[in-house]
C-alpha cells in the first residue's frame, strides 16, 4: 500500500463467515458478481432486488458455484419509498445484525418519469431510496461487527458543472437522461461523505465508504440511447473499459478490507493496465460540505426516515 493506492485482489479478501451483507441491485452486473463473491467467502448475503425472478436465478447460480453458500432473495424497489419501508420492516422484524450494506443498485439513461412520491425516477432509485434504506437499517448495522455502508459512485461526478438545486427533486424543468445520472452520482458522493461525518459526530461504530468500478461493462450501459452516444460509449469501452469481474474489485475492497478508508473515493484510474486501487480525495462538487448538508436536509424532509439517529438541521 502507498498513501493513495492499494495492491488488492480477490485473494486478499478476508473470510466473510459469520457476516450478514445486503447487496442492492444484485440481480445482474456488479451486484450479482459482488453477491457471488461475498457468499463464496462465507457471508450470508441478502440479494435485494426489484425483479424476484432474476434474483432467484442469480441465487441459484451462486449456490451452484459455491456449494453451501447462504443467500436469499428479497424484493426491494428503491424508486418507491413504500417498498423501501416494507423491506426495512422485514429486516428489522427479523432483528439480526447487519455487517455490510452495499448500495449497488442504480439506473441510467432513463426517459423522464417520476415516482408516486413525486421524485424523478433516476434520482429516486440511485439516491433517495438508498438514503432512506440506510437510515432505516442503521439500528441493525450498529449491532454488526466492523459495520459499514458502501455506496457505489462514478468518476463522472467530477465532470458535473451545472448548478445543483435540490429543492425540487422532480427536476422536470431541466431533465436529460445523462445529466440525471451524473447528478445522482454527485449526490451519491455528497451523501456518502455527509453520512460519514454524521456517524463520526455521534461516535457510531458504523462507517461510510464509497467505491467506484471505473468504466465497467455492465447491463446498465445497454440503455444508452442515440447513435452518437452509442458510438462514444462503444469507443470508450474499447479503449478503457474493464470487464465487470474486474470492475467489482473496488466494491469488494470497500466492503471487506480492514485497510479500506472512509472519506476517500476508492477505485480504478483510467488506464486499464493500471491494477492499483486508488484512494482519491473528493473534488469539485463532491467536496462541498455545505452542498452535502443541503442535500441531506432535502432527503431527510422527503423521506421522513431519519429516525432521530442524527441531529436534524435547524436551518
Amino acid at each position: 500500500m502507498s498513501d493513495n493506492y492499494f495492491h488488492w485482489t480477490r485473494a486478499d479478501m478476508p473470510s466473510q463467515v459469520g457476516r450478514r451483507i445486503i447487496v442492492t441491485g444484485a440481480s445482474s452486473g456488479l451486484g450479482a458478481i459482488a453477491a457471488r463473491e461475498l457468499a463464496g467467502a462465507g457471508a450470508h448475503v441478502i440479494l435485494a432486488v426489484r425483479d424476484l425472478e432474476k434474483g432467484d436465478r442469480v441465487a441459484t447460480s451462486i449456490r451452484a458455484s459455491s456449494p453451501g453458500a447462504v443467500c436469499r432473495v428479497e424484493h426491494l424497489d428503491l424508486s418507491e419509498l413504500s417498498s423501501v419501508r416494507s423491506f426495512a420492516d422485514r429486516m428489522l422484524t427479523a432483528g439480526q445484525p447487519l455487517d455490510v450494506l452495499l448500495l449497488n443498485a442504480g439506473v441510467s439513461n432513463q426517459p423522464y418519469s417520476f415516482t408516486d412520491d413525486g421524485i424523478e425516477k433516476t434520482f429516486a432509485t440511485n439516491v433517495v431510496g438508498h438514503f432512506a434504506l440506510t437510515n432505516l437499517l442503521l439500528p441493525l448495522l450498529e449491532m454488526g461487527g466492523d459495520p459499514r455502508v458502501v455506496s457505489v459512485g462514478s468518476n463522472l461526478y467530477r465532470r458535473f458543472r451545472a448548478d445543483l438545486a435540490f429543492d425540487d427533486l422532480a427536476f422536470g424543468d431541466y431533465y436529460s437522461p445523462q445529466g440525471s445520472y451524473v447528478r445522482s452520482k454527485v449526490a451519491t458522493v455528497l451523501f456518502a461523505a455527509e453520512l460519514e461525518r454524521r456517524l463520526r459526530s455521534v461516535e457510531s461504530p458504523v462507517r461510510s465508504l464509497i467505491a467506484h468500478p471505473g468504466m465497467s461493462t455492465t447491463p446498465m450501459h445497454d440503455n444508452v440511447g442515440g447513435f452518437a452516444q452509442k458510438s462514444v460509449m462503444g469507443l470508450a469501452h474499447a479503449l478503457i473499459s474493464r470487464d465487470a469481474e474486474e470492475g467489482v474489485l473496488p466494491l469488494l475492497f470497500a466492503a471487506t478490507s480492514e485497510q479500506a478508508p472512509s472519506m476517500r473515493f476508492l477505485g480504478w484510474h483510467t488506464r486499464r493496465s493500471d491494477k492499483r486501487l486508488w484512494s482519491d480525495e473528493f473534488v469539485g462538487r463532491g467536496a462541498d460540505e455545505d452542498l452535502a448538508r443541503k442535500l441531506w436536509k432535502t432527503l431527510d424532509s422527503v423521506t421522513a426516515e431519519d429516525l432521530g439517529v442524527f441531529e436534524r438541521d435547524s436551518a
